[in-house]
């Protein structure tokens, strides 16, 4: 079994005075390479705590966290930043894009706090927006976009690296459905490519998209199905390169 993420009893406990509140309560999942897997629940489930310590954003009270193998779950932060930039690919509900930069050299940016070289960044971020089918706008600045135009920026950014997996935190949320509809034809297409992806969604109709939910409550995981009738999202200008 090829497992790029594997949790083992994991449990997140967080204190507010005298009072300790439960946020993980003993999860056990495996994510193998290839996978695209939708984490759903409602507020307060878990599931958001459950990604920041998959994005090696925040560390579990107890359990194993395994990122292909090397158990991440009490590294110092040095070694956790390294990690995040290099095995990990974030996409965020609001894109995070820096608005004084253009798309290329937004998308640059993990090459550049890796020290990579000008030459070999410009490179890799043009391939990044071609496959996320910008080419066409590599000089245009994040106002210069629709939101599922940003978006594609995020996920060329989140790829840069050749991270081990996505991380996409309601990546539709901020989107109509026909720019919802285009990003999943993206994560589908990357997918197809081989990338593997986790995304944190409340949305039912996005999940479909997946191949995999995982839904949590209070704290546990409830059920874990494969997705029987996966919605294929079609791209409106034509087939991913």
């Amino acid at each position: 079994m090829d497992d790029v993420i594997r949790i083992e009893g994991l449990k997140k406990i967080y204190k507010q005075g005298s009072l300790e509140v439960a946020a993980l309560r003993g999860i056990e999942l495996r994510v193998e390479k290839g996978e695209f897997v939708a984490i759903m629940g409602a507020s307060g489930s878990g599931k958001s705590t459950m990604m920041n310590i998959l994005g090696c954003l925040d560390r579990p009270t107890e359990g194993k966290y395994l990122l292909e193998g090397a158990d991440v779950s009490r590294l110092r932060d040095d070694k956790l930043a390294s990690i995040r930039n290099m095995k990990i690919g974030f996409v965020f509900q609001s894109f995070n894009l820096l608005p004084k930069l253009n798309a290329l050299e937004n998308v640059e940016l993990p090459m550049v706090y890796a020290g990579a070289s000008s030459w070999g960044r410009r490179k890799k971020a043009l391939d990044a927006l071609a496959k996320v089918g910008l080419s066409e706008r590599v000089k245009h600045k994040p106002s210069e976009l629709s939101g599922g135009q940003k978006q594609r920026v995020a996920i060329a950014r989140a790829l840069v690296n050749d991270p081990s997996i996505l991380l996409a935190d309601e990546p539709t949320g901020n989107l109509d459905s026909a720019s919802g509809d285009e990003i999943m034809a993206v994560f589908q297409q990357l997918n197809r490519d081989g990338a593997t992806i986790v995304m944190v969604t409340h949305e039912s109709d996005v999940a479909m998209h997946t191949k995999r939910i995982v839904t949590f409550r209070d704290g546990s995981i409830i059920s874990d199905t494969p997705v029987d009738n996966q919605v294929i999202a079609v791209h409106v200008g034509g087939e991913l390169q």
